[in-house]
């Protein structure tokens, strides 16, 4: 089922004008995709269809029809039988399909969990939601966003309400920033309790700052977005008012001695939510309550915004590509950690610094490519020196870019053995960031290289738990690989490896970590077949080079780490 909101400025006439033209869209997407229209309430309409495949096609296929003329549309779908009498349709399958478009943002296509499972393995891709309360509906459903390719057009939309056409001047609207740029907006106090207004407002400031530290991105000032505070606004017009792509809402709800905090992140153009996460809480000690919720909602919001910018970039012309966009489009090859695609980053980032000379986080990146070519291609001079040269300058110009010291840092501390530089970058990067998962990650492995376990395991642990999802969640598992691997406990060793290399498949040196942990376990089979695996990715591998990796202080371990490679059946 799916309902609009109309861009509209107009008289009656064009509205009637408009809304025909939408209907007539709606209908001609449910007749090409074989849904038949059940029911039709003004700019709503129910529909049903055979198969559920079929039912999120057409949903999709609709919205992309009715955004041409400048409406926004919002789908809900559910799987269940409905009870259908003449042109009327009802029955509880169509109370949660109408529950979950209620849930849905405007151009945004939101399916129930039981749809979104009888629809895998279709090539229809979904982002998580989570769970939702639906009114009138027992229990939380887990609600999947169908990810869609959204293009840059009708970015100057305005939507309002259908029931509520008005008319008059557009808002004013303000260019985009050239970097990712994000308002967080007070949330919304559920509570009935005025006093959890001071927890939310003080949770949102500390996002607010907390995000601000992040130089990539642009923040909106606090006074800013508070002045919604109150207000049903459509994200699509905060966003044009505000002048920002990405939107941050959620709500504080106290229940006794808990507390329970949603928040979602929208694509304020699109009108697309791109990630959504609950956090219920024991309120002992409020103020520890809400550092601990500040410092994981920042932590899993870089990352997320990163991915999104990366998506972003990708879909641009190649003609179009300033330095920041070919530096986002380098990342995905850069984060592999592996000598051929870094080859592939290092030519979108010479290009990056050709157009931006002082660009930090590029320059962070060039360093990291080159130190991955060093350790897996060859251990040439002029790569290594190279991989100096570009840190250096990240560190010299990047003293306020927590992501740019962190990986110059860990760059220094593989080139030259420099733990101290590198861990004064990667307090530095703390101190701009706390929770930074790229810093931590990085910290971890240089800290079990340094003999530091505390606090490797912790770093490690840190980052696990802020960024679960990111693309680089492989580097503190590779940390605490290091860390047990180190103190004997090679059970955990090999467990933490094994996640390390399902994040990223395509680096070997989780490999390395698993193989060896296994060999001192006893397991040699499991421990051969591991470094068949790491073969196949590194044909040239030899223990020799594959411990060169390993930059342990101690050169106990580097030895040991060599011995149990060759009883896994690593050639010398």
């Amino acid at each position: 089922m799916g309902s609009t909101d109309l861009a509209v400025r107009l008289g009656d006439r064009e509205w009637r004008r408009l809304l025909a033209a939408h209907h007539a869209a709606v209908r001609g997407e449910l007749h090409r995709f074989r849904g038949r229209e059940v029911d039709t309430a003004g700019d709503g309409f129910f529909a049903s269809f055979e198969q559920p495949a079929q039912a999120v096609r057409a949903a999709d296929a609709i919205v992309a029809a009715v955004t041409q003329l400048g409406i926004s549309i919002r789908v809900g779908l559910h799987a269940g039988e409905a009870e259908a009498a003449d042109r009327k349709i009802g029955g509880i399958a169509v109370h949660i399909a109408n529950r979950v478009m209620a849930t849905a943002g405007p151009g945004e296509v939101l399916v129930s969990g039981t749809l979104r499972d009888l629809v895998a393995g279709s090539g229809l891709e979904f982002s998580d939601r989570g769970l939702h309360e639906l009114k009138g509906v027992p229990g939380e459903w887990r609600l999947w966003a169908l990810v869609r390719e959204v293009t840059e057009a009708g970015h100057d939309a305005i939507t309002v309400p259908a029931s509520a056409p008005v008319a008059g001047a557009a808002s004013p609207s303000l260019p985009l920033p050239e970097k990712p740029s994000i308002a967080v907006l007070p949330f919304t106090n559920l509570s009935g309790d005025p006093e959890q207004d001071y927890f939310a407002d003080g949770m949102v400031e500390d996002v607010i700052t907390g995000l601000s530290r992040i130089k990539w991105i642009f923040v909106i000032a606090r006074n800013s977005s508070f002045a919604y505070r109150g207000k049903a606004m459509d994200v699509r017009q905060v966003g044009r008012e505000l002048g920002v792509r990405y939107v941050l809402e959620g709500s504080v709800r106290k229940s006794g001695n808990r507390v329970r905090i949603t928040a979602q992140l929208i694509d304020a153009p699109a009108g697309t939510h791109i990630w959504a996460d609950r956090y219920d809480r024991a309120l002992d000690d409020i103020f520890a309550v809400q550092d601990e919720l500040t410092i994981s909602v920042v932590g899993v919001i870089e990352p997320t915004l990163r991915k999104a910018e990366i998506e972003r970039a990708r879909r641009k012309r190649p003609d179009s590509l300033d330095a920041y966009d070919l530096y986002l489009r380098a990342l995905p090859f850069a984060f592999t950690a592996m000598p051929q695609d870094a080859d592939k980053a290092l030519a979108l980032l010479a290009r990056a610094v050709e157009l931006d000379p002082d660009y930090a986080a590029a320059h962070a990146v060039i360093a990291w490519c080159h130190e991955q070519r060093y350790l897996r291609a060859g251990l040439h001079e002029e790569v290594k020196q190279a991989a100096l040269q570009h840190a250096r300058t990240a560190i010299v110009v990047g003293g306020d870019d927590a992501a740019a010291l962190a990986t110059a840092g860990f760059v220094i501390a593989v080139m030259e053995y420099d733990y101290e530089t590198a861990t004064a970058a990667f307090d530095r990067a703390f101190a701009l960031s706390s929770s930074s998962a790229l810093a931590l990650g990085f910290s971890s492995i240089v800290r079990a290289w340094k003999g530091d376990e505390a606090t490797a395991l912790d770093h490690a642990e840190r980052a696990i738990r802020l960024s679960p999802f990111d693309p680089l969640l492989y580097l503190p598992y590779v940390g605490l690989a290091y860390a047990h691997f180190a103190a004997g406990r090679f059970e955990e060793a090999a467990a933490a490896a094994g996640r390390a290399s399902q994040s990223n498949p395509k680096f070997s040196m989780p490999y390395v970590l698993h193989a060896a942990a296994l060999a001192n376990l006893g397991h040699g089979t499991e421990a051969r077949a591991v470094a068949d695996t790491l073969r196949e990715l590194e044909p040239e591998l030899t223990v020799s080079t594959a411990i060169r990796s390993a930059r342990f202080a101690n050169p106990d371990k580097n030895a040991e780490l060599g011995d149990a490679l060759l009883r896994a059946g690593l050639p010398a």
